[in-house]
């Protein structure tokens, strides 16, 4: 099967580069235009011929890291853009083949939801509110396009993602190990995480599933609270978890990120994954955490 991917160097991209190839699929990675001159987003010349490509999946992950740096009007902006152009782009790339590809896999997150307390999601359940929420809005709008041209359209609304290889967790564990770890806020807030290793399984499945497109939460199904992974992690790490981040605290350090990202609350459920039968590789948190910490 021949696969084009972006943001192949990323958490997801590079873990998912790796396990593809295994299953025998031939990756072609499409690349970012960094001439400052170019008015291309991606770097298409790089590909094949338009007459000689004909790509079977398409898996685009590209896009400016949104816990990276505060949320500055330009940060927010570049957070949009990079997810709006880049698809656009992407999209009509893809419209002007010859052969169009089976599936096109965008990615997406659990942020579409906004914060809604205790609330269970599926797919589903309606937009939320919030930048993020909108931003989730506009990318899934932009790769449905393709829907019209016979490809099958699969957003997936990521959670938090576990790895050893990087993401969140990577910012976490430092101040854990300072013994300066604990509850943000409330630390009720609801948080769905998934594994790296059910990611790269959940994506395979998804391609072989013809019957599965729009939203698909890619989240375990046994979701935790913030106070429930300060423990986890707390423990995994021989670390007490008795610091405690006040809700002014976090937005004076992170500002408005701090809202949406760590005070807001996404009870989310993997409702079409269990329907369509995929089954979890990974639902106990300490067991992913021992994983991740013991792989770095």
């Amino acid at each position: 099967m021949k696969t084009l991917i972006t943001g192949s160097s990323g958490l997801v991209g590079s873990s998912l580069l790796e396990f593809l190839f295994k299953k025998g699929h031939s990756i072609q990675c499409l690349k970012r235009n960094l001439d400052p001159d170019s008015n291309r987003f991606w770097v298409t010349n790089e590909l094949p011929d338009n007459s000689d490509t004909e790509f079977q999946t398409v898996i685009h992950l590209a896009g400016e890291n949104v816990a990276q740096g505060r949320w500055t009007k330009k940060k927010k902006q570049n957070i949009l853009m990079s997810r709006l152009e880049g698809t656009k782009e992407l999209v009509d790339y893809i419209s002007i083949l010859k052969t169009k590809p089976s599936v096109f896999l965008c990615a997406s997150a659990v942020g579409y939801y906004g914060n809604r307390g205790d609330e269970i999601l599926d797919e589903n359940s309606s937009l939320g509110t919030g930048f993020l929420a909108d931003v989730c809005r506009q990318w899934e709008k932009e790769s449905q396009r393709l829907s019209t041209m016979g490809v099958r359209v699969v957003n997936l609304r990521f959670g938090m993602i576990l790895s050893p290889r990087g993401g969140a967790l990577h910012k976490m564990i430092p101040p854990f190990q300072a013994r300066l770890g604990g509850v943000i806020g409330s630390g009720k807030q609801y948080i769905s995480w998934i594994s790296i290793r059910d990611v790269v399984e959940i994506v395979a499945f998804i391609i072989n599933k013809d019957d599965i497109q729009g939203p698909v939460n890619v989240v375990c199904p046994i979701q935790t609270t913030n106070k429930g992974l300060t423990k986890a992690l707390g423990k995994a790490l021989n670390r007490p978890t008795l610091f405690k981040i006040p809700a002014f605290m976090a937005r004076l350090v992170f500002g408005r990120m701090a809202d949406e990202m760590l005070l807001g609350s996404s009870r989310v459920s993997p409702k079409t994954l269990l329907e369509a039968g995929y089954e979890f590789k990974d639902q106990s948190l300490d067991t992913v955490l021992q994983y991740c910490i013991e792989g770095q």
